[in-house]
């Protein structure tokens, strides 16, 4: 088990908040500075997905509350200046894609939000939702990160793996870091697992294409048959390694736009979860001699867990806050027939587009799973060349797929070890994401 080695007393309170105040239900609502936990969950009513307000009821999850105003968030200059270009400039084709509304065709290269407003009654509202997060996704470009991924139980971590994850955007990154795309692709996405030695050596690439009717294009290597295979983009919905997190799930959704329909069910306010040392401005980067910034986080016990202290379900997140943001509630129901859940509910920030829950139903209507992830303030740096950047600005993650039938979590986005790499803005040699890079990371 892993224990916090080393905290400030900042640091120390935001931590065992959590676990150690019990304040009693404020008669005027959730405030800052209280912990929403099983004696105060009453005040989150409406505010979250039922299936996360359970686990507050139930002593689960218990988080301190934050403040996170609207308008603290930390916008790239260049960002924001495009997001003011694009109004009125695009709109939806036909088959779900992006196309500029005076040539009808599909534009070569968006920055920026391409849909800086969003008409509730436009019934193409809840696509150009999707369409504004993953841009912002995409503007802080290409990365390599080492991180685990954790079976946990109700009880304790069964399994834990360790993977190499980098990520090749093509569309969406500063007008500078743009690459060649000779091939029209979105982005391109490469994990290879490490640990344990059952696993080590299993890796799998993918290309997603900018072309909304050209499936992705997905390969894998498997150490025991020593082969490169083709697989199905419609296995992108099925557990990663057999866990409860699949491909689609990424930083918070990964399915191709196009392979959706999408529905705005409305909007409303509503708590998530936040990293509080971003919000701080906590945020430390390193320089790499290679180019690039790498992540330098504290060393806490992220998760429940990892602390032996821990009161509530393992797979908790020990150390984030919850703030209360207006979300725009959005549906998705694939167009593939096999596609694993027949219907999403995601919840997506209305003022920078970050998702924060995602809720997966069967065909038939039944909740399966729901997906947790974190959101974090970017940060303003300034390269050795004296070049401005922009990152995520993360001093933790949290990425929480959960099984509601099996009562268990598979838990990524928390570094392998303290000193392992979150880098971003990183370069990547030209054949890095090529088939030849399985057999030669592969095992």
């Amino acid at each position: 088990m892993l224990h916090i080695r080393h905290l400030g007393a900042a640091t120390c309170a935001l931590a065992f908040a959590a676990s150690l105040a019990l304040p009693a239900i404020a008669q005027d609502g959730l405030k800052e500075g209280m912990v929403l936990n099983q004696q105060t969950w009453q005040l989150a009513e409406g505010m979250l997905p039922p299936e996360i307000l359970k686990h507050y009821r139930e002593g689960d999850y218990i988080n301190p509350v934050v403040a996170w105003p609207d308008d603290k968030y930390t916008w790239p200059e260049d960002f924001l200046a495009a997001t003011k270009e694009n109004e009125g400039k695009y709109d939806i084709g036909d088959k779900g894609q992006i196309v500029e509304k005076a040539t009808g065709k599909q534009p070569q290269y968006v920055l920026g939000f391409p849909f800086p407003t969003i008409d509730e009654s436009d019934p193409n509202a809840g696509l150009k939702v999707i369409w504004n997060f993953f841009y912002r996704t995409w503007y802080f470009g290409n990365s390599k990160n080492e991180s685990q991924v954790n079976w946990v139980n109700r009880k304790a971590l069964e399994r834990r793996t360790d993977v190499e994850a980098s990520f090749r955007y093509f569309d969406g990154v500063p007008v500078d870091d743009r690459e060649e795309n000779p091939m029209n692709l979105l982005n391109q996405f490469l994990t290879v697992v490490k640990t344990p030695v059952d696993l080590n050596g299993t890796a799998a690439l993918s290309w997603r294409y900018r072309d909304p009717a050209q499936r992705d294009s997905s390969w894998s290597f498997v150490p025991a048959l020593r082969r490169v295979r083709a697989v199905s983009p419609a296995n992108r919905s099925d557990g990663f390694l057999g866990s409860d997190m699949s491909q689609d799930d990424g930083p918070f959704f990964d399915g191709k736009a196009e392979d959706f329909e999408w529905k705005l069910k409305g909007s409303k306010n509503m708590l998530r979860l936040v990293d509080p040392l971003s919000l701080q401005g906590k945020s430390e980067q390193e320089w790499l001699p290679s180019g690039g910034w790498r992540a330098q986080w504290p060393d806490l016990a992220f998760i429940g867990y990892m602390d032996e202290k821990w009161q509530g379900v393992p797979w908790a997140s020990a150390t984030g806050a919850l703030a209360v943001r207006p979300h725009w509630i959005v549906e998705a129901v694939p167009k593939d027939k096999y596609y694993l859940y027949g219907k999403m509910e995601l919840y997506i920030d209305k003022v920078t587009f970050q998702g924060s829950w995602n809720s997966k139903y069967s065909w038939k209507g039944e909740l399966l799973n729901t997906y947790q992830v974190m959101a974090f303030n970017p940060a303003q740096l300034t390269r050795p060349d004296g070049t401005k950047d922009y990152v995520q600005g993360s001093t933790m993650a949290y990425q929480c797929a959960e099984n509601i039938k099996r009562d268990q979590a598979t838990v990524a986005g928390i570094k392998s070890s303290p000193r392992s790499g979150f880098d971003s803005n990183v370069q990547f040699e030209d054949n890095y994401f090529e088939m030849s890079s399985l057999n030669r990371f592969g095992k």
